[in-house]
């Protein structure tokens, strides 16, 4: 087995593992967390309004705030407006943006009904404008997320994404689900291989993938040239150091995995670097996804999740892992500085 890497304009991707750009999950916190256990080879913020990003404050936003060492970061743009194009991709080189994507497939209503993610492959003329004017406005690495569309058409399909190779895309990733599909439907990784052979440049594949077998499996049924990750990356966010070193062959230490001290790095990063009003909601989010590593996980979401404060939720939390998890310690509540954080709401 031989190390596989990404060069990607002048960006190295290695090893070729993403993350997938989530609402609410996908911030510095689980950024960080990420990086401490190894393997993520591009990482992504949450995705950002085209039209909201030129005023945005980087420094207090939930969405842009980032440490030194998040890199290589990919934003998301969610675009809807040609004119919108150049102002955002602008605001991203003053950002230090490593790379840019676009979100074309996003299957939310509200996303959709402002005439955005998935319903622009709907428009290839319009997604064909946007493409091209981001393309003339920037030489960082420029990718593009995509579903497989509304039904299974390969003519379709095949043109729409040769369209996007055309017009300048540096990448494509596939989530290799329809529109109207759920996240318990499984993926259609074969379409992703579809793409594969329709395009020369490298093809992403995305859905499903939360264990090195899952990983072998998407590989061998897509033969992608690298695998996004979402949903996995708050519930096991071990998983790509797994993959960098079983599949990809990567040297990356097998770090012993302490469930409180995850949850213990996200709740600390969360509550220096995000204003108060701004901490729950994302705590909240990592714990639904998180709490699948319980037998009685659910116990610790629904407590999370009916917190008004963090500091409810975080006596809530140690309640939990002193009860179901032999590491915890006292975990959360034996810091003084996480208690005056969590009681004064600073960081």
């Amino acid at each position: 087995m031989t190390e596989s890497r990404l060069i990607i304009r002048h960006l190295a991707i290695n090893p070729p593992l993403f993350l997938a750009p989530m609402a609410g999950l996908t911030h510095s916190a689980l950024r960080t967390l990420l990086q401490s256990f190894g393997g993520v080879g591009l990482l992504s913020t949450e995705m950002l309004s085209a039209r909201r990003l030129p005023t945005e404050n980087p420094f207090i936003s939930p969405y842009l705030i980032r440490t030194e060492g998040e890199h290589p970061l990919s934003y998301q743009l969610f675009v809807t407006s040609l004119k919108d194009v150049s102002p955002a991709i602008d605001a991203l080189h003053r950002f230090g943006a490593d790379a840019i994507d676009l979100n074309l497939g996003c299957p939310a209503p509200r996303v959709r009904q402002a005439g955005g993610g998935s319903s622009l492959m709907d428009e290839a003329e319009t997604v064909k404008k946007i493409v091209a004017e981001a393309r003339r406005r920037t030489g960082k690495p420029l990718s593009a997320k995509i579903r497989l569309g509304e039904v299974l058409d390969k003519k379709k399909l095949k043109g729409f994404c040769r369209m996007l190779e055309g017009e300048g895309i540096d990448f494509l990733t596939v989530h290799a689900r329809l529109r109207r599909e759920r996240f318990c439907r499984p993926p259609r990784w074969e379409w992703v291989g579809y793409v594969k052979q329709w395009l020369t440049i490298p093809v992403i594949a995305n859905g499903s993938i939360f264990s090195v077998e899952d990983a072998r499996s998407c590989l061998r049924e897509s033969g992608a040239d690298g695998l996004m990750i979402g949903r996995a990356a708050a519930e096991r966010p071990w998983v790509f150091s797994d993959i960098g070193r079983e599949v990809y062959g990567f040297d990356l230490p097998e770090r012993q995995v302490m469930l409180p001290e995850i949850y213990k790095h996200v709740v600390l990063a969360l509550v220096k670097r995000f204003r108060p009003e701004r901490q729950l909601g994302r705590l909240k989010e990592f714990t639904h996804y998180f709490a699948r590593n319980y037998m009685f996980g659910h116990h610790l979401a629904s407590a999370v999740q009916s917190s008004f404060s963090m500091q409810e939720a975080i006596f809530r939390v140690q309640s939990f892992f002193d009860r179901n998890d032999s590491e915890s310690e006292t975990i959360l509540l034996n810091d003084g500085v996480m208690e005056q954080r969590v009681r004064t709401g600073r960081g």
